[in-house]
C-alpha cells in the first residue's frame, strides 16, 4: 500500500492536478492495458482500411467504365441523328415518289395515343 493510503487500482489512476485557488484538484486517468482490447481496435482499423482501399478502386473503376459508356452514348446518338435525317429525306422524296411510301411506313413516327 502506498504512503498516501489510496490503493492502487490498474485501472484507475488518481492524480493530483495543478492547485486552483489554494484547492487541489483531483483527476482519475483511465490507463488501458487491455491486449484485448488493443487487439480488437487494431483489427477494426486495419478492416476500415481495407474497406476504404477497396472502394477507391471501385471508384476508380467505375468511373473508367463511366467514360466508355459515355463514348458509347454519343456513338450511339450520332448514329440514330444521321438515321433520322434519312428517314426525312426519304419521307421529302416520297412525297414526290408515292411508291416508297409503303416501305417506309413501318418507321415512320406515329403520333403518341394517351
Amino acid at each position: 500500500m502506498p504512503a498516501d493510503g489510496h490503493e492502487i487500482n490498474p485501472f484507475f489512476a488518481v492524480k493530483i492536478a495543478v492547485d486552483i485557488c489554494r484547492q487541489s484538484a483531483k483527476f482519475v486517468a483511465f490507463v488501458m492495458k487491455s491486449e484485448t482490447t488493443n487487439t480488437v481496435l487494431t483489427f477494426v482499423l486495419a478492416v476500415l482500411v481495407l474497406a476504404g482501399v477497396l472502394f477507391a478502386l471501385q471508384s476508380i473503376f467505375r468511373s473508367r467504365e463511366l467514360r466508355n459508356l459515355q463514348a458509347q452514348t454519343i456513338a450511339c446518338q450520332s448514329n440514330m441523328n444521321r438515321l433520322n435525317l434519312l428517314l426525312n429525306e426519304a419521307i421529302v422524296y416520297g412525297k414526290v415518289h408515292p411508291d416508297i411510301n409503303r416501305v417506309l411506313q413501318p418507321f415512320e413516327a406515329k403520333p403518341p395515343t394517351r
